[in-house]
């Protein structure tokens, strides 16, 4: 498996990778969100069906922005969110058209986070925009806080791995309605 720096990660991410990248909290799997092709070969990686829908994560706002309908939320709840990134927050937040089907799933929003984590923030910088950013391991199986507990049948099967390490957080990141301001995952 190819290890590789953001710049490289970029690049291999435009041509169709799918790559493990440390995150906040876990190793994540990441693919470009707008390529439908690579997006499911990522949920077939994971074993991960296509309607449950998958996080976008940007390194700074102006990577998601038009995919987000802001307009859709009250100005408190979009200040809320706004407030709250970067950093290790997750939320649900009523999309455009741009994002598409094999993003959303069934869900008439999109998980999206903007993040400080360093490696993060590079690749996406690199990439030029947001990724998906879904953990790192079988649907169901628990998720790698170490590149050593990173399983093997799916490192397996993507195309490399961006360098660094995970933030340290004990969770995955919580992931809150934007809307409601409802926990739907804690953290």
């Amino acid at each position: 498996m190819q290890r590789m720096t953001p710049a490289a990660a970029a690049k291999a991410l435009r041509a169709g990778a799918v790559l493990a990248y440390p995150t906040e909290a876990v190793w994540g799997l990441g693919c470009d969100p707008f390529d439908e092709a690579a997006v499911l070969r990522l949920l077939a990686i994971k074993q991960r069906a296509v309607d449950k829908g998958v996080i976008l994560v940007g390194g700074r706002l102006a990577h998601i922005e038009g995919l987000l309908d802001w307009s859709r939320l009250p100005p408190d709840r979009v200040a809320e969110v706004q407030s709250q990134w970067p950093g290790p927050r997750t939320w649900i937040v009523p999309t455009t058209a741009r994002v598409p089907r094999w993003i959303t799933g069934t869900h008439d929003g999109v998980a999206v986070r903007v993040s400080d984590h360093p490696v993060v923030v590079a690749l996406c910088e690199a990439f030029g925009g947001p990724l998906v950013s879904t953990s790192a391991n079988l649907a169901g199986e628990p998720p790698a806080f170490t590149f050593d507990a990173l399983s093997q049948d799916v490192m397996s099967r993507v195309d490399g791995v961006v360098e660094g390490e995970t933030g340290g957080l004990r969770a995955p990141t919580a992931i809150r309605d934007a809307l409601t301001g409802a926990e739907l995952r804690a953290g």
